[in-house]
């Protein structure tokens, strides 16, 4: 187990922000993450971030994926600096949100899943995904589970996305998995991929726009999938997914158009603040 002092950090509404599907609530306070080929559990005392993993797992790896090295004091000063009266509610609401340094090839997979479906179906098509390969992650720690061994072999969370070259073309026709015609876009991609092995590592390499282009290439990526994908497997803070929810709130609070330029640089971490407080309104309405 491993302890240290976080700020801008609130695990609850990093979860359930929209950004990411295998980070999950376990029990009061506790939360699980599959990510990558690794899987821990977390929770926050105050500002104190106590992981399941030891020291040495959390600077190699969690430390990047929460994003703790970046600084949200800037954001947050560009946000209630703005005078802007929804800004700064959409900042109070959503504070302790950080983009996550998720995997590219997982983000691929979860956002062409993504089209036209809700948070729930997403994240039980991405897990059946993960149980379906059978491929456990390499990294594994729990606050009550010594073992791998030890949890039972039908959770999802111990297995990792398949990758390209690691299932067979017909893995996605299973009516079970929940994807309907989605899974033509998802045979497609591990077949292009597969095919394309430099494929992943060009786009990480690529700027914000060159990167986009290349999703965009691909069939069923749209401009909303390739900026989610941008956002969250390249970590391109300039993205700004527009989908029908964040359309319709910049109608509403941005009629006369979004200031991108005074957010130049952090739009999409803005974005995310200003689309969690519409989830939770949302279900505050219902």
């Amino acid at each position: 187990m491993f302890t240290t002092e976080t700020d801008n950090l609130d695990l609850y509404r990093i979860c359930n922000s929209g950004q990411c599907f295998r980070f999950k609530t376990l029990s009061d306070g506790v939360f699980a993450m599959t990510a990558s080929d690794a899987y821990a559990e977390a929770r926050l005392d105050g500002k104190r971030l106590v992981m399941s993993c030891d020291e040495e797992e959390f600077d190699s790896f969690w430390k990047h994926y929460f994003d703790l090295d970046s600084d949200y004091d800037t954001v947050e000063g560009l946000m209630i600096g703005s005078g802007d009266a929804h800004m700064i509610e959409a900042y109070e609401e959503g504070r302790g949100i950080r983009i996550l340094n998720q995997n590219l090839w997982e983000m691929i997979v979860s956002y062409i899943v993504s089209q036209n479906n809700n948070i729930p179906r997403i994240r039980g098509s991405i897990e059946r995904i993960a149980l379906k390969g059978g491929y456990t992650v390499k990294r594994f720690s729990s606050f009550t589970h010594k073992d791998i061994s030890e949890m039972p072999a039908d959770s999802p969370c111990i297995y990792r996305i398949p990758e390209p070259g690691e299932v067979p073309p017909d893995f996605f026709d299973d009516a079970s998995l929940g994807l309907g015609y989605r899974n033509i876009y998802l045979k497609e991609m591990y077949d292009f991929a597969d095919k394309n092995k430099d494929w992943l590592a060009k786009m990480g390499n690529a700027g914000y726009g060159d990167a986009r282009k290349m999703l965009l290439e691909r069939l069923g990526i749209g401009p909303k999938v390739a900026d989610c994908i941008c956002l969250f497997g390249l970590h391109h803070v300039e993205a700004f997914p527009i989908d029908t929810h964040v359309r319709q709130l910049l109608s509403k609070y941005y009629p006369d158009g979004f200031d991108f330029g005074y957010f130049d640089g952090c739009a999409g971490t803005v974005q995310q603040y200003l689309f969690y407080f519409e989830l939770v309104h949302a279900k505050d309405a219902r």
